[in-house]
């Protein structure tokens, strides 16, 4: 059986209800793991035939608690991972550009291959409240979670990635 390994941080809710829309579709021949980015550890990794990272966007970068992840997880992990598919998802509060960029730079130095581009879902939090404040997504946003989290499942299942 095959494993779909998706990493996650969340701090308002957001990242978190993408993380669960993700992972509700079932595949037959995939087993969904889902671990919070403070708990995973280079065996999660390891381990896993793809991975899906999801944070939010935090002052226009990954949140510290998953580039924590990334930094327990990279030297254990460099060389092992060679060629693994992955994706992305970033809860924004604008853009969520430097996020991307910045795992996706992390995903090339350990040669995983995007399997899909990133998703990502603005909250158009601009003011300290709005930022700080919990997150619900909207139906919309957590179907195209969903569709991502199933599509890469499927995908994992077929051999295509």
């Amino acid at each position: 059986m095959k494993s779909l390994l998706i990493v996650w941080y969340s701090r308002t809710g957001a990242a978190r209800q993408m993380a669960d829309a993700a992972a509700a579709h079932e595949v037959n021949g995939v087993a969904i793991r889902l671990r919070q980015a403070e708990a995973a550890a280079p065996d999660d990794i390891l381990n896993a035939h793809g991975l899906l990272f999801i944070t939010p966007e935090t002052l226009g970068s990954m949140a510290g608690a998953m580039k924590s992840f990334f930094e327990r997880c990279y030297y254990p992990a460099l060389g092992h991972l060679n060629g693994r598919p992955y994706g992305l998802m970033v809860a924004a509060g604008s853009d969520g550009a430097g996020a991307v960029r910045d795992i996706q730079r992390i995903a090339a130095g350990w040669r995983l291959r995007e399997a899909m581009p990133p998703l990502i879902i603005s909250t158009n939090a601009q003011t300290p409240e709005a930022i700080n404040a919990p997150k619900n997504l909207g139906a919309e946003d957590r179907a195209r979670c969903a569709e991502m989290g199933a599509t890469f499942a499927e995908g994992l299942a077929l051999g295509v990635f």
